[in-house]
Order: C-alpha cells, then sequence, then structure tokens
C-alpha cells in the first residue's frame, strides 16, 4: 500500500509499469505491445525516427494491441554554439574514423521534425504523448489535450516540474539521476540534478497536482513498490528492457550488458551532448566533455558508433544503460513486467 497516496493516472493500467521509450533501435512495436498486453504501457520512441517511419510504427503497434500506447517526441531547442571547439572535437575523432576506414560526421542542427512529427500524433492519436528534452508551449499541449491525446512531461527538478504543469501537462515523468540514456533535463547546458528519485518525487508533488510516473534505475519488484510508495502512480523501466525478446538492442549492447568487465555507469556528455548515462568505457574515458552542441554532436558521433556496433567495438561504443542494469534479464517482455510488478 502505498505510503503517499498518488494523484491517479487518467488511464486504467493492470500493472504500474510503464516500458520507457528507448530511441535508437530497442523500442520495438513488438516491445510496446508486449509491454501493454502484459497489463502495462509501452512507449514508442520518436526521437531520430522520420515522420513516416514514426506513423507506420503507431500503425503497426495498433494491430497488436488493444491497449494503451505512449509516443514520445524530442524537445530539441536552438543554441549558440563554438563552431572552432565542435571542429577541434571533430580533429579529435579523426582516429576512430580512420580506424574504421569512414568520416567522422558533419555537425548540423535540426528540430528533429518537431512539426511533422507533432502533425503524426495528430492524426493517429497515440493515448498518451510524452515530451523530452524540454516542455512544449501551452497552445502545444491544450491541443493535443482537446484532442483526447494525454499530455506528458518528462522533468528533472521541481521547477521544470512546475513549468510544465503550468503549459498544461495532465502527466509528469519524473526522470530521477540513475536512469539509463539521455537525462531530460530541459538546459542542455545545466548539471542534472542528483537529487534521488524518491525525494524528487516528494518534492514535485508538492509542486504539482499531477499524476507522476516515476523512473531512473528502477530494476526490482521492490525499487518498483518504494517508487509507488513514495507517492508515483506507475514506474517507468528502460534498461530492465533491452535484453528482453522483443527489444531490438544491437548485438553488441547486449553483449555489454552481460559482460563483467563492465563494473559501473558513468554520466557523459561525448557522444551527443547532452548528459546521457551508460556503461563506463574507454571512449567516456578519454573524451570528457562539457560542451552541449546538442544535436550538433551527436551527429558528429553517428558513423563512429554505428561503426563500434558493427565491429563489436565495446570500448568505443554508447552503452547507454541505468544503474539497476546488473539485473537485467532475457525473455519476454511479459516475463519481465510480470517479475517487476508489485
Amino acid at each position: 500500500m502505498s505510503l503517499i497516496d498518488p494523484v491517479s493516472l487518467p488511464l486504467k493500467l493492470k500493472r504500474p509499469v510503464v516500458g520507457a521509450p528507448m530511441a535508437g533501435g530497442p523500442s520495438t512495436p513488438e516491445l510496446v505491445a508486449a509491454v501493454t498486453n502484459a497489463g502495462g504501457m509501452g512507449f514508442l520512441a520518436g526521437g531520430y525516427k522520420r515522420p513516416q517511419q514514426l506513423a507506420n510504427q503507431i500503425t503497426t503497434t495498433r494491430t497488436l494491441t488493444q491497449g494503451p500506447i505512449g509516443v514520445n517526441l524530442f524537445v530539441v531547442s536552438e543554441n549558440d554554439i563554438d563552431e572552432e571547439e565542435l571542429e577541434t572535437y571533430r580533429q579529435e575523432l579523426k582516429y576512430y574514423a580512420d580506424r574504421y576506414g569512414i568520416e567522422v560526421g558533419t555537425p548540423r542542427w535540426d528540430d528533429d521534425a518537431w512539426q511533422d512529427k507533432l502533425e503524426v500524433i495528430r492524426d493517429l492519436k497515440p493515448d498518451v504523448v510524452s515530451f523530452t528534452f524540454g516542455c512544449p508551449d501551452a497552445d502545444v499541449l491544450q491541443e493535443l489535450n482537446a484532442l483526447g491525446i494525454h499530455t506528458a512531461v518528462t522533468v528533472t527538478s521541481t521547477e521544470e516540474a512546475h513549468t510544465a504543469a503550468e503549459r498544461g501537462a495532465r502527466i509528469l515523468i519524473v526522470q530521477g539521476p540513475d536512469a539509463g540514456g539521455h537525462r531530460a533535463t530541459f538546459d542542455p547546458a545545466a548539471e542534472p540534478g542528483t537529487e534521488p528519485l524518491p525525494d524528487l518525487i516528494t518534492a514535485i508533488k508538492n509542486t504539482a497536482n499531477l499524476p507522476l510516473i516515476a523512473g531512473g534505475g528502477i530494476s526490482t519488484r521492490e525499487q518498483v513498490r518504494a517508487t509507488l510508495g513514495a507517492g508515483a502512480a506507475a514506474v517507468q523501466v528502460g534498461t530492465a528492457l533491452l535484453l528482453s525478446d522483443e527489444a531490438d538492442t544491437n548485438l553488441a549492447h547486449r553483449s555489454a550488458l552481460q559482460d563483467p568487465v563492465f563494473t559501473e555507469t558513468k554520466v557523459t556528455r561525448a557522444f551527443t551532448g547532452r548528459p546521457a548515462r551508460g556503461l563506463r568505457n574507454r571512449f567516456m574515458d578519454d573524451h570528457a566533455r562539457s560542451g552541449h552542441a546538442y544535436p550538433q554532436i551527436h551527429y558528429i558521433t553517428a558513423p563512429l558508433r554505428a561503426a563500434a556496433a558493427a565491429d563489436n567495438d565495446l570500448q568505443a561504443l554508447h552503452l547507454w544503460a541505468g544503474t539497476g542494469y546488473p539485473n537485467a534479464r532475457t525473455g519476454p517482455a511479459a516475463d519481465i513486467i510480470a517479475a517487476l510488478s508489485p
């Protein structure tokens, strides 16, 4: 039983477990449907996909489940970058490019097809749309709410939660410091917060009277119970699903998650310019970045990361993982959700 009475989600779930959107491959329609069919709710990752790819995945997912599904979009802020610093970094990475026989990527800014993806959301109407890296303007949230799409904003602080609530978000997704992959911090130049997830949940509940989905490093049933006990209406898990049968996690990443050579995780900006947590490897240690040129650095390193994955070079690859990665297990996603459910 919860120690703090949570604000209920507007969607009724048999199990209070949400599958996190994992951009770059893992979050397939099959994984999303499996999480939903197990009684929770799965999320498609819209980040990095072309709008038509996203539309196709939503349509496919709808054929695999009758339950609720979510879609996540990136909110990419314009930035003022140091061109000289970026070029210095490109030159620094030529070692890897030469090794793989490829070229370092070219930096550029784009908004991840923001307007076109919003149009996909308006047209196909997933049950929930969540936003990461920022909060859309109030008119966007209000329009989607009016269409019957539940809006959720990923937050990492009480300030971000206040902004999201004020603009009209219906759900807050609270991301704690132990989460794998990118931190959702609105300001890409800011250092991500370190407040423990239970404390962050309590602080945000005192800021906004909205249902909370909370995650970050959750990988056991006991952690799920504790998070719900802190006042979350549901938990969000990502790393726990990376080894599932339905996830399209690349083979190198799967191998690393089970390799005893990796003993800890670390937050880095080296791969994309935004802070992200992954298995600590040589690339992270050799390239301690403080710059926040996202998505420019993402595009610089993208060819190198693809080559490293193809070459199974685990010391040069972005191996996103939360602190609970040692508990990640293989098998059907339904079994993983059942094992986590309170």
